[in-house]
């Protein structure tokens, strides 16, 4: 995940990935299924540079073939990951914010960290992508949508919570917050093996104490 643009409507869709033609059939389906699941295992474990039409091929047990009949190329299977990627980092934040609306987060900072760790955590193919940077225009610029997304999110959870409009400085509060966490989350998670715990949980603390001190300004501001 990089850094956001600016604010942006949360229901505005992110640029999709060109496929050269739709999967149609449950075959068809399951095909495409085991080659973005063979190519997340190959970025995972081997990297960017094992992964290859070939590889991806001998990876899903699908001919090559069958494989260029969806996808013209490597970046087209890597653009496809990555998309899948990022709406599973949309569905999250749209999550959160229902839960937060009707009052189910009384743990909000600790509750968006673990969800997000949990993200980390179930996407090492995401990690390895996004931590060499191997992104087309086009990704990158979904990546973009898909942070600022995040971003508004946050923006619109604190004012529910402070029940007052934030303005520019919420905005920048909570971009900062997404930038602070995908950052740290990548730290704690790029290494092999088990995650750093103790830095996720060092995570919480800091954006703990940030999210008070933003309470506070919000509740400051409102009384003025």
């Amino acid at each position: 995940m990089t850094e956001t643009t600016g604010p942006q409507s949360a229901s505005q869709p992110a640029p999709r990935a060109r496929l050269r033609r739709q999967p149609q059939q449950a075959r068809s389906r399951a095909r495409v299924e085991a080659v973005l699941a063979a190519a997340d295992r190959i970025l995972s474990q081997e990297g960017y540079e094992a992964l290859t039409m070939r590889r991806i091929a001998e990876e899903s047990g699908a001919p090559v073939g069958s494989i260029y009949q969806f996808y013209p190329d490597k970046a087209a299977v890597v653009d496809a990951l990555g998309h899948r990627y990022l709406d599973a980092f949309r569905i999250t934040i749209d999550d959160l914010v229902d839960r937060a609306v009707e009052g189910g987060l009384p743990d909000l900072v600790d509750t968006m960290v673990d969800v997000y760790a949990e993200l980390f955590r179930t996407q090492p193919g995401g990690m390895a992508l996004w931590a060499g940077r191997h992104l087309s225009p086009e990704l990158a610029r979904a990546d973009e949508t898909s942070n600022a997304l995040i971003a508004e999110g946050l923006r619109r959870i604190v004012e529910h919570v402070t029940g007052t409009p934030g303005g520019e400085r919420l905005r920048r509060a909570t971009r900062m917050v997404v930038w602070a966490a995908n950052a740290v989350l990548h730290e704690a998670f790029k290494g092999d093996g088990e995650p750093d715990l103790e830095t996720v949980e060092e995570l919480k603390r800091m954006l703990n104490a940030y999210w008070a001190d933003l309470r506070e300004r919000s509740s400051a501001a409102a009384d003025a």
